[in-house]
């Protein structure tokens, strides 16, 4: 297969990319499902993990059988948000986060955090990573439609001021994939921190699937 083309920029989902938080959203979800009478297993959310709250707030609770509206849907949300910061008190970079990212602001390539996340959620999370600098995010409070929609990335390369088609998105989860096929741009999965395994990822799009970003290359 030929490389492909070196990207004008690279988007980065956060959550289970950059850092390992995945396990205190899975947590988080289980216990507001639990407060709200709604069975929940932490198999049952894991794959849910990475798209829109609302949205995973009406599929959990169909998945037990109850239908919820909007406003207990954005509540659902919103408390699951109150318990992951809770339980992600010491989050850590994963690895190969810190090392790439450095790299590419060092070599010019420009880079953003897309990610689904509501954007007071993502504090604990960057400062795992440690870096020298603010990065750009683009969160999901700007879109209507979060992941998988194409929504969050493509405002993402607007506001970077780059064609998708030459962007690539890293994620590490199905919904991640999907979003960036919809939003024409390059879809690489990573395992390191994720709840489903390489099959799924690829599955959903992926044109490459790496253990951790300890394997991220550029072309030349």
């Amino acid at each position: 297969m030929p490389k492909p083309p070196r990207p004008d920029a690279i988007l980065f989902d956060l959550d289970g990319t950059l850092v390992d938080t995945v396990p205190a959203r899975i947590d988080a979800w289980v216990a507001v499902f639990e407060e709200h009478g709604i069975p929940a297993t932490q198999a049952g959310v894991a794959p849910m993990i990475g798209i829109d709250g609302r949205r995973l707030a009406r599929e959990g609770a169909a998945a037990a059988g109850r239908e919820i509206d909007d406003e207990l849907a954005e509540a659902i949300d919103h408390r699951s948000g109150e318990l992951f910061d809770e339980r992600n008190r010491d989050p850590r970079a994963l690895p190969g986060a810190r090392e790439r990212l450095a790299e590419l602001t060092r070599e010019g390539i420009t880079w953003a955090i897309a990610t689904s996340s509501r954007r007071e959620q993502v504090a604990a999370s960057l400062a795992a990573l440690e870096l020298s600098e603010e990065p750009r995010i683009v969160d999901g409070s700007h879109v209507e439609h979060a992941k998988p929609a194409p929504d969050l990335l493509l405002l993402a390369a607007r506001e970077l001021g780059v064609d998708p088609a030459r962007c690539w998105y890293v994620g590490d989860s199905t919904w991640d994939m999907r979003a960036s096929v919809a939003a024409g741009m390059r879809p690489i999965g990573v395992l390191a921190g994720a709840a489903v395994d390489a099959d799924a990822l690829r599955e959903a799009g992926a044109a490459d699937v790496l253990d951790t970003l300890d394997a991220f290359e550029l072309p030349a």
